[in-house]
């Protein structure tokens, strides 16, 4: 049965002992538990790039379900509540185009999800495309999307991920092979500007190295990121995390996320705003079939809430 397309071939383009991060001494986190299959979504096909709604009760993937439109449409699974299963998944078609389209990401207020697609229409290879809705428990109501050009360039711009800074400012993280980077694949970041548009992307050195770094996601507070990585030790791509103590200080240099990585790809996290549900998908034994979602929860010590 076809599978979707390994991430590592999209996202390319183209158990060691674990280190101390620097918010392991005194964190404000207990570990990471063992990661769980996703079962009630997944299947012998393809899913993966997930993304959490801030409520829990919407989830959106990529997929080569049957009903896609092509190797990987948008989808969107759904629960009553944080306890029950999701129920079966929804093709997102109004986002979705005859070319490949992933890597969903929502903005805070969950009025805009940003994507990555090859589509025509673009600026070459990958390109970071946005789309609209009035009511944000609608998970259908998404308008039309359209190509995000400040940010776009003529190589593979993918991965997207939302921050807001303290002022309030949107900032929007990704993975870009463009000219001026460090290695295969660099994460950058822009700023929105007061009339809507983007600022030109930044690099963030502190993050780059000659391998691949993909995939960006953030707490809600700034202070922590996670990303795909296949840099050494990693076994394949690994996720591997950076803190920072403030918005204004830079990434600390990242290590590997621990109790969560496998000996085969795990790419594609997805943290949730509060910090404690990490989303990735592997294809890693024990899943459904191909690339599956699946994962890790953790709790705030005590004195931490």
């Amino acid at each position: 049965m076809k599978t979707l397309p390994s991430l590592v071939a999209v996202l390319a383009f183209a158990t060691p002992c674990f280190a101390a991060g620097p918010e392991a001494a005194g964190s404000k986190f207990t570990d990471w538990s063992a990661p769980t299959n996703v079962s009630s979504v997944n299947t012998k096909y393809g899913e993966s790039a997930p993304a959490i709604s801030k409520n829990g009760l919407s989830l959106y993937f990529a997929s080569n379900h049957p009903g896609s439109i092509d190797e990987a449409d948008l989808w969107v699974a759904q629960r009553g509540s944080v306890d029950d299963p999701w129920g079966p998944a929804f093709n997102l078609f109004v986002l979705n185009s005859d070319a490949f389209d992933q890597s969903p990401a929502l903005s805070r207020d969950e009025h805009y999800l940003f994507f990555a697609t090859n589509r025509s229409g673009g600026q070459g290879g990958l390109d970071i495309w946005v789309s609209h809705r009035e009511q944000i428990h609608d998970d259908l109501g998404w308008e039309p999307p359209v190509p995000i050009t400040e940010i776009n360039s003529s190589v593979n711009d993918a991965g997207p991920t939302y921050f807001e800074n303290e002022g309030g400012r949107p900032q929007l993280y990704f993975q870009s092979q463009r000219p001026g980077g460090a290695g295969q694949a660099d994460i950058y970041v822009s700023e929105q500007q007061e009339d809507g548009t983007w600022s030109a992307p930044q690099r963030v050195v502190e993050l780059s190295t000659k391998f691949q770094e993909q995939r960006p996601t953030i707490r809600f507070d700034g202070l922590e990121m996670v990303i795909q990585s296949n840099r050494p030790p990693s076994l394949g791509f690994d996720l591997w995390v950076s803190t920072r103590a403030s918005v204004t200080d830079e990434w600390s240099a990242p290590v590997r996320v621990e109790n969560v990585n496998s000996p085969q790809t795990d790419a594609q996290p997805y943290l949730s705003g509060d910090g404690m549900t990490l989303y990735f998908s592997s294809d890693r034994a024990g899943g459904a079939g191909g690339n599956d979602l699946w994962l890790s929860t953790r709790q705030r010590r005590h004195g931490n809430e």
